[in-house]
């Protein structure tokens, strides 16, 4: 018998309501004894809530829901009472006397989602929306619990199962009364199903970097200007600033928003040959935070003296910015222009103290930000996992359209591929990856 779990459905501290939920089969009951009786389906009633022993608990709104007509799909109940420390631990601990549980992490979402009230990629999406900071990440969120990424696997895997009816029907009736080109016929199929696939796993890429946050490395030389154009941006002080060079010997992230769309902004080590161990594990980090990141800033001291070679990794479209563009220029400045057009870097100059070209540099990044991650409408596809799978499919599918002439292993190679598809919204899967997306939730939903 399925137990009847509960939890807090809001966050702990003071607050003027706290919301605790229940679901499972002793939910009725529960309610029953706390709150006096059953009130009305879905209409919420003002009850006096006293424990076994008739203490008074608080006077709440009780809810309740019947199943199927619940979130988790089995009878549910949730009590909205006063948000202090007091009245929330007597109720959980009222609950508990009755025997009920305390809910693991994401078990109510496992359970709408076990009992069909929602597919995997749906029951992602209430992660997602739960933990959104920007409004491009809500928008992604919702389009996901919607049930987007379910639709386009539906599709995808109705026009596998045509192609593959087409070439069991050539494998096990080649002698029947069946068109000699009805294995042709799914080729077609196949390669519109290829170029969706590919599209889509461009797509979760672009929803990955929506959910985790668009990535921008400040790089280059020592005492260059790196921190204080991170605490520019950041506008507040992040980043130890001194004259000393090679202060900053660790990554330093600081979250921004930019055009709506969550932004890292990364402060490195400044990247020389050195003999100091911390030193040098500070520029080992910072090669490999600028190698992954979406956007790298290679930042020049304008009025430096002395050429530094640009750091590794810069690539087409990376910026070089002139820093210190308020001094008198020095030699780095001419070599760094030369470097920024052999490696087709968009080239700015600035002085943090200058509040205009600050922000003009911000609205830079932030144009480049919008013009990489936004898109007609969201990602039906948004995961890594989900990006996973779609390759694991498009490398089946094009196996399949391969065997020209061997129709068992293009139909097999066709059958895997559906497999894969249906891992994302968990029509079939193991159970490691349920417990895994499940246990990234929040205790109470």
């Amino acid at each position: 018998m399925t137990d009847t779990i509960f939890a807090p459905a809001t966050a702990p501290g003071r607050a003027a309501v706290a919301v605790v939920r229940l679901s499972g089969p002793g939910s009725g009951d529960a309610l029953k004894t706390l709150a006096g009786k059953l009130p009305q389906p879905r209409l919420a009633s003002l009850r006096r809530l006293k424990a076994a022993d008739g203490r008074l608990i608080d006077q709440a709104l009780v809810l309740w829901f019947p199943s199927p007509a619940s979130y988790t799909g089995e009878d549910s109940a949730e009590f909205h009472v006063h948000g202090g420390a007091a009245v929330v631990a007597g109720l959980l601990e009222a609950l508990a006397g009755l025997g009920l549980r305390l809910a693991e992490p994401g078990e109510f979402t496992r359970r709408a989602f076990e009992n069909g009230k929602l597919d995997l990629a749906q029951a992602e999406g209430v992660a997602d929306l739960i933990d959104a900071e920007t409004e491009a990440q809500r928008r992604q969120a919702l389009d996901q619990l919607d049930g987007a990424l379910g639709r386009a696997q539906s599709g995808w895997r109705d026009q596998l199962i045509e192609a593959l009816a087409m070439f069991e029907a050539a494998v096990d009736f080649p002698d029947e009364e069946v068109p000699a080109d009805v294995a042709d016929r799914a080729r077609p199929a196949l390669d519109l199903l290829i170029a969706e696939l590919e599209a889509a796993i461009e797509g979760a890429e672009r929803g990955e970097r929506v959910r985790e946050g668009f990535r921008i490395a400040l790089v280059g030389a020592p005492n260059a200007g790196k921190s204080t154009l991170l605490n520019a941006l950041a506008r507040r002080e992040a980043a130890i600033v001194t004259a000393i060079p090679g202060t900053t010997r660790d990554v330093i992230e600081v979250p921004l928003r930019l055009g709506g769309y969550k932004v890292l902004l990364a402060d490195t080590a400044g990247q020389r040959d050195t003999a100091d161990e911390v030193e040098a594990e500070g520029v080992r980090r910072a090669q490999a935070w600028s190698a992954s990141a979406d956007l790298r800033v290679w930042v020049v001291d304008g009025a430096g003296e002395t050429p530094a070679p640009p750091p590794p990794g810069l690539k087409a479209g990376d910026f070089c910015l002139i820093s210190k563009a308020d001094l008198p220029p020095g030699a780095e400045t001419g070599r760094a222009q030369v470097e920024a057009r052999a490696l087709e870097l968009e080239l700015h100059r600035l002085s943090a103290r200058e509040t205009e070209g600050l922000a003009a540099l911000e609205q830079v990044l932030t144009d480049r930000v919008v013009s990489e991650l936004a898109g007609s409408e969201p990602p039906a596809a948004t995961r890594l996992r989900h990006a996973a799978l779609l390759s694991e499919a498009l490398a089946r599918l094009k196996r399949a359209r391969a065997h020209d002439e061997d129709l068992e292993l293009a139909a097999e190679d066709v059958r895997l591929a559906g497999r894969a598809l249906d891992r994302i919204t968990g029509r079939i899967g193991a159970e490691d990856v349920l417990d895994r997306v499940f246990s990234s939730f929040c205790i109470g939903k």
